[in-house]
């Protein structure tokens, strides 16, 4: 029996390929540089090319192990391309704009065909054994569940900071009028200001929705809709709906977070020297980073670890 899903998976990607090698080839002709780069178009068309290629191939009836790694390195690439689309989103909820469109729109683009690429790597072949029925909602193991705990925490200080400056408190020598001049200085939307107002921040409700997602990869509930959501209530939820914002997350907030501690980690024995930026002393904006690396590394990497499990429990 042909399994229709690889077929439409492999349409997608090729689909999608001729889109995003349509992009890079507008981008490298009009001269716009991506990521800083005239010459990133070419590669990105380059890309998009080879995955349309691979996209079609893996509609064939005969689907090769080398084609399968061809998807998986393909979708590698889309995955560093991606990088920074969360803080991109983020910069566009509250600050109403981001640093560059072209960027922004290809970082879109990249999570797409990411999610096409490792769908379709992952396809059985035509003619191969039919869908494997979906395991029963688990929990993690208990290590994974400890990883989740400490990916909780580490955002305790940074929420603590960010509410003391929404309160109208200080932290690092810094008041919260300090901070919400800065704010507005800075250009920040009106849902942002007022959130800062009525004694919120964005970021932490963000974190909120973070932590909430983290411990849906890791407890059963995550894996079938609660009574709550009414006419959904039973149903399993589909893989790619925490999936997609989890890997998307590890993949930016891991690697941010982790190398940002390396980078202070020099500062602070003096190898190199903080830019202090708007901040008065560079000890103040060592303090203030310390705290957002540690909440940024520590939780990306209990994502990571979470995601893992997610996606094995469920049939990855």
């Amino acid at each position: 029996m042909v399994k229709r899903g690889w077929v439409r998976d492999g349409r997608a990607v090729a689909g999608w390929g001729v889109g995003y090698a349509g992009f890079g080839l507008g981008c490298a002709g009009s001269g716009t540089a991506l990521f800083g780069a005239g010459w990133l178009g070419w590669v990105v068309a380059g890309v998009g090319l080879a995955a349309a290629g691979s996209g079609w191939a893996a509609g064939r009836p005969r689907v090769s192990a080398g084609l399968r790694r061809s998807l998986w390195g393909l979708c590698g690439l889309t995955v560093v391309a991606a990088w920074g689309l969360l803080m991109d989103t983020v910069t566009l909820l509250f600050g109403q704009a981001v640093d560059s469109v072209p960027d922004t729109v290809l970082r879109v683009l990249a999570a797409v065909g990411a999610v096409l690429l490792a769908g379709a790597a992952r396809g059985e072949r035509p003619g191969g054994r039919a869908r494997r029925t979906a395991p029963a909602p688990s929990a993690a193991p208990a290590t994974v569940q400890l990883a989740a705990w400490a990916g909780t925490l580490a955002f305790l200080p940074y929420v603590v900071m960010k509410l003391i400056w929404a309160l109208g408190g200080s932290f690092a020598g810094i008041s919260g009028d300090r901070m919400y001049a800065d704010y507005v200085r800075n250009g920040s939307s009106g849902l942002w200001l007022a959130l800062e107002r009525w004694g919120l921040d964005g970021t932490v409700l963000l974190a909120a929705v973070g932590v909430f997602l983290l411990w849906g990869l890791v407890r059963p509930w995550g894996q079938v809709f609660p009574r709550w959501t009414l006419p959904l209530r039973g149903r399993r939820v589909p893989r790619w709906l925490p999936l997609t914002p989890a890997l998307l997350g590890a993949a930016t907030l891991a690697p941010y977070g982790l190398v940002g501690i390396g980078y202070l980690a020099l500062c602070t024995t003096g190898v190199i020297r903080i830019r202090a930026g708007e901040l008065a002393t560079a000890e103040q904006a060592l303090q203030i980073s310390w705290v957002g690396m540690f909440a940024f590394a520590g939780y990306g990497v209990a994502l990571v670890v979470a995601t893992r499990s997610y996606w094995r429990r469920t049939g990855g």
